[in-house]
């Protein structure tokens, strides 16, 4: 299941941003047919019908009419509830074309995607259809089918609004956990107010506040770090267990509002924390968005255990201090523009060794 769905929408993806129809010998002089005719198809027949049940009902020949009523307001319905209904389907599928979209949802949807938004080598002249069925109940039945799909996916109506009314969705859509992070950095409190804008965004120039820095004896417990040449310099230590006791409330309701709509937390942990991500490989992470062996099953994994609640929580905090937190904390020089100075690493060295008793320990690195 696993290798069919994200092979399969993958190759799809590939595919496409490739432009590779475009090179394929012969393709720009083929007929390429793309008329579904979907809805002329879908009506083709119901004039008669209703112009004979209308007839039915001014002569009174259908005794008491209540089926013929029923048929009659049904079809006077139907042409709005197929315009509504293609009009949700067309905009579950474009979800499929976001750029965090988790390849582990059903391959069927990027290629009825493919279809009816008419996407080269998707075509009827390539194998593929699509076909609308008015249903005897009022509902509608939308089928796709072709090569790709190894049976038609079939939508019912009914059932779809049925899901969208309970503000789910046909195809789940991967949470943007970065804009949620970006956030939790300006809420998490560990920054000083004037480092935020106005926008609500922090300062280029924006640092952890004071109280989180490792002290020894009240002053700094600085890292010494060799930069070359027989040169070394200070730089700030955090106390983590501090930080991490200050975050911890805001993760745990971030997570509990990813939680909530367990679906869309798989897709999250699919596309971003199974694999733990660094931001500079998000984008080839989004692009191949492969968890593997790792992948949670919208069929299988729903709903969630508590452990794997757990391991959600445990993983979006890591994700977070690793591409968010780590750079405020990285390589962060002090505040005094004497510690902060360039100086011989053998000066450095001895004067740890003098003074390790009474002032802050340094870590040569």
């Amino acid at each position: 299941m696993e290798n069919k769905n994200i092979q399969t929408n993958l190759l799809i993806k590939q595919m496409l941003q490739s432009d590779n129809m475009a090179y394929v010998p012969g393709y720009l002089s083929s007929r390429v047919n793309i008329d579904y005719g979907v809805l002329n198809k879908a009506y083709q027949n119901t004039g008669k019908i209703y112009a004979k049940l209308k007839a039915e009902l001014e002569r009174g020949t259908c005794g008491d009419c209540i089926i013929e009523n029923k048929m009659l307001l049904q079809l006077e319905a139907a042409p709005q509830v197929s315009l509504d209904f293609l009009s949700n389907v067309m905009g579950e599928l474009q979800v499929v074309e976001t750029g965090n979209y988790d390849p582990n949802n059903y391959y069927g949807f990027m290629v009825a995607n493919c279809i009816i938004s008419k996407k080269p080598g998707f075509s009827k002249t390539d194998g593929y259809d699509i076909s609308l069925t008015l249903l005897d109940n009022g509902a509608q039945e939308l089928v796709f089918s072709g090569p790709l799909l190894e049976e038609p996916l079939v939508i019912n109506s009914a059932a779809l609004q049925s899901l969208l009314d309970a503000d789910t969705s046909m195809v789940v859509e991967t949470p943007d956990i970065n804009k949620g992070m970006t956030e939790l950095l300006v809420q998490s409190g560990l920054f000083m107010p004037e480092d935020v804008g106005e926008d609500g965004q922090l300062s280029a120039s924006a640092k952890i506040s004071e109280e989180f820095i490792l002290k020894f004896n009240g002053e700094p417990d600085y890292e010494i770090i060799d930069i070359g040449g027989g040169k070394g310099r200070n730089i700030l230590q955090y106390d983590m267990d501090k930080i991490e006791r200050k975050l911890q409330p805001f993760i745990n309701a971030e997570v509990a509002g990813i939680l909530s709509a367990e679906q869309e937390a798989v897709a999250a942990w699919n596309v971003y924390l199974a694999k733990q991500t660094s931001l500079e490989e998000d984008d080839q992470m989004v692009e191949d968005a492969n968890a593997g062996d790792q992948s949670w099953y919208y069929e299988i994994d729903l709903p969630l255990h508590q452990d794997k609640k757990i391991l959600f929580g445990e993983r979006y905090k890591a994700f977070f201090i690793k591409n968010y937190l780590k750079q405020f904390l990285t390589n962060k020089l002090p505040s005094v523009e004497e510690d902060a100075a360039v100086f011989d690493m053998q000066d450095g060295i001895r004067a740890v060794s003098y003074t390790h008793l009474t002032l802050p320990t340094k870590r040569i690195v």
